[in-house]
């Protein structure tokens, strides 16, 4: 029943295309990353962009504007201190200082729904300012 409700009170609808998508860069590494955005007018939550499998975390950054929010998902692979080859799945709830208060707390409010989607990621960060979120912070998460 608190499902629903929360479901109500937001009303926002993850579209299919965000789990397919998701799906490809968790199974088939087929993204580097997935940038979401909030379609006020559907009540959807879209795929923005994506980024291909050799595309760096500084293309990720890059792909994230100064002054709206926007979720996303990167793939992070590092090697451990025992040579061995891992992936760890981020979700970033990007919000940066000069975006809207109104989007804001749409994205800070319909963030749950989406995340729920999302079954396979590891870690999540919450951003405001790109420091928050830079290479190091996601290094020192993954091991």
């Amino acid at each position: 029943m608190a499902m629903a409700f929360r479901m109500a009170t937001t009303g926002m609808n993850v579209s299919d295309d965000c789990k397919s998508m998701f799906l490809e860069l968790k199974r088939k590494k087929v993204h580097r990353y997935i940038v979401f955005k909030i379609d006020e007018k559907t009540k959807q939550v879209l795929v923005d962009k994506t980024g291909g499998a050799a595309e760096s975390y500084d293309d990720f950054m890059a792909s994230l504007p100064d002054n709206d929010c926007r979720y996303a998902v990167f793939d992070f692979d590092f090697v451990t201190v025992d040579n061995c080859q891992k992936s760890k799945i981020f979700f970033i709830a990007w919000s940066p200082a000069a975006s809207r208060i109104r989007a804001k707390m749409l994205y800070a409010t319909s963030k749950d729904r989406l995340r729920r989607e999302l079954d396979g990621v590891h870690y999540e960060l919450q951003a405001t300012d790109p420091t928050e979120m830079d290479i190091h912070v996601i290094r020192d998460r993954a091991n």
